[in-house]
């Protein structure tokens, strides 16, 4: 690939986005004050406004796709481009000077579950699947967690019984963000309980419209239910919906939860120049310059963000020389989450009690949206003990934590128990 032919693929992306997105304005300078003092880490929207949100950001990616740039470095026999990283580097350099519809709902069915069927999935379903969800025709979600089994994934309970050329799926599912409007699912099931935990799971596909899916709405903290329980009654899939192998489903759920940290640990590990721009503001604002806590309180914030946003670049780059996300995400995952906590204590310190009672002064009880969503940011992806562990043990080759259930922990408890 040349620079020159480079150039032109960045004119063709010009030409179709300017004939069919408006550009963004200039960005003004941030005054406290003015404009929308929205900091909401979940956006809240009614049934009907997300309805409306969906089928907007579904036609923008079929629209996309048709142009040939839906799915720029994907496989061409699969519905992709087959073309570099770097061409797709160049479009998002492109795109961004553009208002895209918010194309959020994409982000667990492209980011996760897309690149957990190239990776694992049957000819069939890579066929079936993987130009449909980068065209938008479907969208998917990730159907993991459950009550019992949420940061101790392997200890899931939903079961998969085989029926000839059929799965049988009965079980629950819990946390599930978008299966309201998704088509199809990715799902982890066990079809060995006789076998370690570890041992007997494998991953499957999941029609959500199909017969014997309840999908129940949970309300959060925040006032939204963008999160789901999912209740399967002998849902039928055929044996080409598996993901791997029967009962390697392990290794299935690892490359959809890299991928997940990937998403999520990229996404704000290391915190926007607008948000120390808004927070610097507000220090000004309540004539904190000279405070030494608070003047502190913002430089630890901005040096954690600084440090997390070169450690997200360095994963970013890993995985655009194609190597496969790995223990960097766990550590982007834990940085997202202490800098939100950081930012959480500055915000109760300098705001109070203007954070619990709405009286209408602009940038104060708007932050409570943020601190509220703060908690599902501690589990979604992997809890802080889960991603602790992770990197204590492949990153600094620390001993494995003994669980409970491990052997040498009964037999511990035992020879206690005895001796007492």
């Amino acid at each position: 690939m040349t620079r020159v032919e480079l150039n032109d693929f960045s004119k063709k992306a010009e030409a179709f986005l300017s004939a069919n997105l408006p550009r963004k304005e200039v960005t003004k300078a941030f005054v406290w004050g003015e404009g929308s003092d929205n900091v909401s880490m979940f956006e809240e929207k009614s049934r009907e406004a997300e309805q409306e949100m969906v089928a907007t950001a579904k036609a923008w990616r079929t629209k996309k796709f048709d142009a040939g740039f839906g799915w720029i470095t994907g496989p061409q026999e699969f519905g992709g481009a087959g073309l570099t990283a770097a061409h797709e580097r160049a479009y998002a350099a492109v795109e961004a000077n553009y208002k895209v519809p918010n194309q959020s709902i994409f982000t667990i069915g492209l980011g996760m579950v897309a690149p957990t069927i190239l990776a694992h999935g049957s000819a069939e379903a890579k066929q079936k699947y993987l130009r449909a969800m980068w065209r938008a025709d479907i969208v998917g979600c990730q159907l993991f967690s459950e009550p019992g089994a949420g940061s101790d994934l392997a200890s899931l309970q939903t079961k998969a019984e085989r029926d000839g050329d059929e799965w049988v799926i009965t079980g629950q599912k819990v946390w599930t963000s978008g299966a309201h409007y998704s088509d199809i699912g990715e799902i982890i099931c066990r079809t060995d309980p006789s076998l370690p935990k570890h041992k007997g799971l494998t991953g499957f596909l999941v029609d959500m419209k199909a017969p014997g899916v309840e999908i129940r709405p949970l309300r959060q903290m925040t006032g939204g239910a963008s999160f789901n329980e999912v209740f399967f009654n002998e849902v039928r899939v055929p044996d080409w919906y598996r993901l791997g192998d029967v009962n390697s489903g392990w290794g299935v759920a690892l490359t959809t939860l890299m991928n997940e940290r990937a998403a999520i640990g990229a996404g704000g590990g290391g915190g926007e120049v607008s948000m120390m721009t808004r927070i610097t503001a507000m220090v000004r604002h309540y004539g904190l310059q000279d405070d030494a806590l608070v003047r502190d309180m913002v430089a630890n914030m901005y040096i954690n963000y600084r440090v997390a946003n070169f450690n997200n670049k360095r994963a970013m780059d890993k995985m655009k020389a194609g190597q496969t996300p790995g223990p960097e995400m766990s550590i982007s995952k834990m940085a997202l989450v202490n800098n939100q906590k950081l930012l959480n204590d500055f915000l109760c310190h300098v705001l109070g009690a203007k954070l619990q009672a709405d009286t209408g002064e602009w940038g104060t009880y708007a932050w409570h949206q943020l601190i509220l969503g703060a908690p599902g940011m501690r589990i979604a992806g992997g809890s802080d003990e889960v991603m602790r562990n992770i990197v204590g043990e492949r990153v600094l080759g620390l001993p494995k934590d003994l669980g409970i259930d491990s052997k040498s922990a009964f037999r511990d408890l035992k020879v206690g128990t005895q001796k007492g």
